[in-house]
């Protein structure tokens, strides 16, 4: 139960953030499936299965890291910046170490996915 309340505050606080632009929130979906697609086009699905699944379990690797060092997102750490409004605190930005490490998580999981089968 204790884990489904920590991915329920997880998803809480990914649809409530303004880090990113709303649109950007959407878009990014839209981007992943037409990469995913293009993907699987030219190099099949067990390949593209491959890379989902590693850029995912990476991706989760980072999430976990962000988590627990800004302390479930409430404490500035690296490029997560957050600042107190009142009494309650609020993220206001992410930067370059972290879309560094999802664009390394995307290549990498690239590379393995077509070194696999």
């Amino acid at each position: 139960m204790k884990l489904l309340e920590e991915i329920m505050y997880d998803a809480g606080f990914i649809r409530s953030h303004t880090l990113q632009p709303k649109w950007w929130k959407v878009g990014k979906v839209f981007v992943l499936v037409g990469f995913l697609v293009s993907y699987g086009y030219f190099f099949g699905l067990a390949k593209t299965g491959i890379f989902l699944m590693v850029f995912l379990l990476l991706s989760l690797g980072v999430h976990m890291v962000y988590r627990t060092k800004t302390e479930r997102f409430k404490r500035s750490w690296l490029d997560f910046v957050v600042v107190e409004e009142g009494n309650a605190t609020r993220a206001k930005s992410i930067g370059v170490f972290y879309y560094g490490a999802v664009a390394f998580n995307a290549i990498l999981a690239l590379v393995i996915s077509q070194l696999v089968l």
